[in-house]
């Protein structure tokens, strides 16, 4: 079920595999872990290929020790750049590096130019591991722009240095993280890996548990994004069934100059399966939408919420009719989701805010960081710098499942559980996506799904569209919302076909 740890959680399953294994043994594993990921991305002749491996002053820097040692043995041609602790290192760190200079490893202190003009067949940072907390500077910030620029494989052990592993934001302002090309995690995975800067500078992560007990391992309450959370709700349609049997979504949107919003909402309600879908304009109704017939534009004012899930936000502006319709439609007895100028609207009214988090159907937020920010009345910096804290913090006060979009995007509930998304790509990062996500979570709600299980999937299928439109060649550049909402009925349909019941 891909469960990700905490710091704190692994420093005390650190400690607890500790006690029951040698000294040392842990460091040794990783090593073996490292160098077996390394020797995955070494060209298949390991005599021909060249290695630089940094190591950092503390136990990161003694896992590439080891790793080192390790990757000598198997032949390749190792250069090792070793920075001392500026105090007594620990005794497994001693061992690593006593294996080291005991091995074929060519210990070197190069310089930029060399590091630069090194043919390397792969660059592995084992400079900064988890215990990090300030932000790389002078001669080793330096040390890493250059390394980022070298255009080869780049593993990171354990986590790239200068990324915190919690948040998944570069440590300091004007901070610097290594730009891994891959990442090969020990004991357990991070959610810093996954979220904000975490993917870019990750890369491909891939998880060693370094053959720990499972009875080591505390239950998690953050996850990453899996189809087995919601695979319980994904259904073959009956035969005997009709439009009624797949719910109402009614898009609540449309302010004047702004019907394109509801409009890429209402048809992704309706591609993925809304029995029926409503266009609820705040602004003069359109007669029909041309390019989906199949929609029915009506005027907000006068529609009856109760008898739809709600989808509201897409285009609303934030005029005091918009503010009135949204009151009225958040009062409702029907599931809501809540997205754009919704999220603006409930930022500026404490009233409605009270409200929403009162009601008793399900309510999603599907907030950008910027909307979130106002919610919390904070900057979206702050948001950014924790994620998870954040979306956590909004799921708590308004009793709802919020969908805290972004790369990495992170889904927390009102109990406190806390998922992040692993599909998605740069081409989402377009006007229109989150007006289709809005739609999607709607129309899942709409046929029966809960609200936590309609985010989970919503933000899954959203994501995996776009990864199958780039991998078919569109995109990322240039993709756009309205692409998408077909490759979504495909991934849906496909997911109903592998797993419905």
């Amino acid at each position: 079920m891909h469960p990700l740890y905490s710091v704190a959680e692994i420093r005390g399953i650190e400690h607890l595999a500790a006690q029951r294994l040698p000294e040392g043994a842990l460091m040794q594993r990783a090593g073996q872990a490292g160098a077996n990921a390394a020797l995955d991305l070494l060209p298949f002749s390991t005599s021909r290929a060249r290695v630089l491996v940094l190591a950092g002053p503390g136990n990161n820097g003694g896992d590439a020790l080891e790793t080192a040692a390790h990757l000598a043995h198997a032949g390749a041609q190792v250069t090792l750049m070793h920075f001392a602790p500026n105090g007594e290192p620990s005794p497994e760190r001693a061992a690593a590096l006593f294996r080291a200079r005991h091995s074929a490893v060519t210990f070197a202190d190069l310089s930029l130019a060399e590091i630069s003009g090194g043919d390397w067949s792969l660059v592995i940072d084992g400079l900064f591991g988890i215990g990090l907390s300030r932000p790389l500077e002078g001669a080793m910030a330096i040390l890493v722009s250059t390394i980022n620029q070298l255009g080869c494989p780049l593993l990171a052990l354990d986590v790239p240095s200068g990324l915190d592993a919690d948040k998944g934001c570069v440590i300091g302002p004007n901070g610097i993280a290594v730009r891994a090309t891959h990442t090969v995690t020990f004991i357990g995975n991070k959610p810093g890996l996954h979220t904000c800067d975490g993917r870019d500078h990750a890369g491909l992560v891939q998880v060693n548990n370094l053959d720990l007990e499972a009875s080591l391992f505390p239950s998690s309450r953050t996850h990453l994004n899996d189809v087995k959370f919601f695979a319980r709700h994904i259904h073959s349609r009956r035969h005997n069934s009709h439009k009624g049997s797949f719910g109402n979504v009614a898009v609540l949107g449309g302010a004047n100059g702004m019907v394109g919003a509801p409009v890429l909402a209402g048809r992704t309600a309706l591609l993925t399966g809304a029995g029926r879908v409503y266009l609820c304009f705040a602004g003069e109704a359109l007669p029909y939408d041309s390019g989906q017939p199949e929609l029915m534009c009506r005027s907000a004012l006068g529609f009856d919420f109760d008898s739809a899930i709600v989808v509201a936000g897409p285009g609303l502006g934030t005029s005091s009719d918009s503010r009135a319709v949204l009151a009225l439609a958040a009062s409702g007895a029907q599931a809501l989701v809540l997205d754009a100028d919704a999220l603006n609207i409930m930022s500026e009214d404490s009233a409605l805010c009270d409200a929403i988090a009162q009601r008793s159907a399900e309510t999603v937020l599907t907030p950008h960081p910027l909307e979130a920010a106002r919610l919390l009345g904070a900057s979206a910096a702050s948001v950014q710098s924790d994620r998870l804290r954040a979306a956590r913090e909004l799921a708590s006060r308004f009793k709802a499942t919020v969908v805290l979009k972004g790369s990495g995007t992170v889904l927390a509930s009102p109990r406190g559980d806390v998922v992040i998304n692993n599909t998605g790509n740069p081409g989402l990062a377009t006007a229109g996506t989150g007006d289709v996500l809005a739609g999607l979570c709607g129309s899942l709600l709409a046929q029966g799904w809960p609200g936590w299980e309609a985010a989970l999937a919503g933000v899954w299928l959203h994501g995996m569209a776009a990864d199958v439109l780039v991998t078919e060649g569109t995109g990322p550049i240039g993709l756009t919302a309205s692409e998408l909402v077909p490759a979504i009925r495909v991934a849906l349909n496909r997911m109903v076909e592998h797993h419905g019941r």
